[in-house]
């Protein structure tokens, strides 16, 4: 029987040992535009290891809870954001690495408006919107060579909703 991880919601400081929420938690760092906007400045910490930064855009089907978690992935050369173009809450699955590959899994629900940075190197799920139109802008690391590593569990894990 595999191990069931329980979901729960997304905060900055339990997920801070794996990357960044994005949100517009506390106050506004600045007003600008003539006083109609709030920024809520330099809340992800990007990281690369050569290449650069490049804004791309992911259109995931959605998936249901319970979910089947047989793989996860990560980035040794970059830090990779996920910001949803929509207002619904998405699954994040992350692992502390526990000699090169992913410990127990942890898995967060956002809440509408929320993104996340992944750190470089952080194991983590596949995008996991539960909503169409499931579309993310993602920065990430453009460049050459393999930036992708990944796991497959000899025993799957499930997600509970």
């Amino acid at each position: 029987m595999s191990a069931r991880i329980p979901v729960q919601p997304l905060t900055a400081q339990g997920f801070a040992p794996f990357g960044d929420v994005l949100d517009v938690s506390g106050d506004a760092d600045k007003i600008i535009n003539q006083g109609l906007c709030g920024r809520y400045h330099d809340r992800a910490a990007l990281e690369f290891v050569e290449g650069r930064a490049g804004i791309s855009l992911f259109k995931a089907e959605p998936r249901a809870l319970p979910l089947r978690l047989d793989m996860m992935e990560r980035h040794p050369d970059g830090s990779q954001a996920f910001l949803p173009m929509s207002l619904d809450p998405f699954l994040v699955i992350v692992a502390p690495d526990q000699g090169g590959a992913p410990g127990q899994p942890i898995a967060f629900m956002t809440a509408p408006g929320q993104g996340v940075n992944y750190h470089r190197g952080v194991w983590h799920g596949v995008l996991t919107p539960l909503h169409a139109p499931g579309l993310f802008a993602v920065v990430d690391r453009i460049g050459a060579g393999a930036n992708l590593q990944e796991h497959f569990f000899d025993t799957p894990y499930h997600i509970e909703g």
